[in-house]
């Protein structure tokens, strides 16, 4: 089996393409279960960000998989084949590890070396292994990621390189200004209340807006978050929650607007928009659309008054962001932690093998002692004990070189047939051999259930 992840993101895709493609919750599960169900994979998971859609699969056929893993996306995300196809990019192996690994750095993101993806890479994750779609591959895949992303944060400068999408959206917005001088005394409404949402108010709350409002589909949620906000040791602004019917009232109260829902269509349409203008008095209105697909209507770009930055226009400003040095640093971790979990997941592939080697050795070992007390009934206990183990010992000093060396040439590019030679030269039984790669693979499941 061979990992391959087949996706598109804001390098690969116009963003339209991106906003049609974007999957809800619930489509993110219906793929991660049709794809387990297609006959090249063999376990799967989905990292669906606003500007990248990747699906991860373990499959058995390299052709068969690419189209497999491409239909099936298309499928979900409701975007047809012919027209997604020249947007989508494929990796496999090798070099899908340096992808997500690129990824999870922030390597690859719209604002390099934001540090926000190490927590979707999280998520997905943990919902490979809620649905119980990331089998041990996966699982010591993205578990790696997280420990590289984690590694280059610490050990480089790369926060230096890169920012929150909602810290670069607010310098957009900022149009040159600093952003604690532009946001001292705005008012701001939030919509939404899921993570990017929360880092939205905490953001702001940073950059000295007076007030802040939460609205959300579900009231409770916001009022947490608006609780979290102005709790002792919180930030210390004053925030409270609204229902997402009130969002027309506060529109004409706040300077600054962060929407970043799931909802499928616009939450605020150029209409609803306009409206709260002419009820502003002509103070300016400043709009960040963070959502995927788009949150507020792109007709607001032309209503006087109003500055709206979205995913569009993001997209189009990080190009000429500057590179920090230190990038070069992380893409060097980030070599020598591919080549390091390929020579770790190689050596694991060939473990079986040499399990089911030893148990062969240990039962031959045990019919020869049966045989010789047969032969000489009159062994006392000690004597019995001491030819077990001399036994014991050859036979373990013969397999020792063997074993250990076989293990190291496995663990190199190309190594994968030392397991083959090795089931061939001592006539293993194939059985045997799955068995234990069975067993490695429950205890694996049972060990990373619930971890991220």
């Amino acid at each position: 089996m061979s990992l391959l992840v087949v996706g598109l993101s804001h390098r690969s895709a116009p963003v339209s393409i991106l906003e049609r493609a974007s999957l809800s919750a619930d489509t993110q599960a219906k793929l991660l279960q049709d794809t387990l169900a297609a006959e090249p994979a063999a376990e799967a998971t989905v990292l669906a960000t606003c500007n990248r859609i990747e699906l991860y699969a373990d499959v058995d056929k390299f052709h068969a998989g690419v189209a497999e893993l491409s239909t099936l996306l298309a499928q979900h995300s409701g975007v047809g084949l012919d027209e997604l196809t020249p947007y989508l990019y494929v990796h496999y192996e090798d070099r899908a590890v340096h992808h997500l690994f690129s990824v999870a750095c922030g390597l690859d993101s719209m604002v390099v070396g934001e540090g926000q993806i190490l927590g979707q890479i999280k998520d997905t994750l943990a919902l490979g292994q809620d649905l119980h779609t990331a089998g041990r591959l996966l699982n010591d895949l993205f578990q790696q990621a997280l420990r590289v992303g984690k590694r280059a944060h610490s050990e480089t400068g790369i926060d230096r390189a890169g920012q929150s999408l909602v810290t670069f959206g607010l310098e957009q917005l900022a149009h040159g200004t600093d952003v604690e001088t532009w946001a001292k005394g705005k008012k701001a409404l939030v919509i939404g209340a899921g993570s990017m949402s929360s880092l939205a108010a905490a953001t702001l709350a940073r950059s000295g807006v007076s007030e802040i409002v939460i609205a959300n589909r579900t009231l409770a949620r916001a009022e947490r978050l608006a609780q979290i906000l102005t709790e002792p040791g919180g930030t210390g602004v004053a925030a409270r929650a609204v229902q997402m019917v009130a969002v027309g009232d506060e529109l004409t109260r706040a300077d600054v607007v962060v929407s970043c829902t799931g909802a499928t269509g616009l939450v605020l349409t150029g209409e609803a928009v306009e409206d709260a203008v002419q009820g502003r008095r002509g103070a300016p209105l400043f709009l960040l659309d963070l959502a995927m697909p788009r949150d507020i209507d792109a007709a607001a770009h032309r209503i006087p008054g109003v500055r709206l930055v979205d995913i569009e226009s993001l997209a189009e400003a990080s190009a000429d962001a500057p590179m920090a040095a230190d990038v070069d640093q992380v893409r060097g971790i980030v070599s020598d932690e591919v080549a390091a979990f390929g020579a770790a997941q190689r050596a694991a592939h060939i473990t079986p093998t040499v399990v089911a080697l030893r148990t062969m050795a240990a039962e031959v070992v045990a019919g020869e002692v049966a045989r010789l007390e047969g032969r000489l009934p009159g062994l006392d206990d000690k004597q019995r004990a001491e030819i077990t183990q001399t036994v014991r010992r050859v036979v373990d000093k013969l397999l020792h070189a063997p074993t250990v060396r076989v293990k190291q040439l496995a663990s190199e590019p190309g190594g994968a047939g030392y397991a083959d030679a090795l089931r061939t030269l001592f006539d293993l039984d194939p059985e045997t051999v799955a068995s234990v790669s069975r067993a490695d693979l429950n205890d694996a499941d049972v060990k990373n259930r619930g971890r991220v």
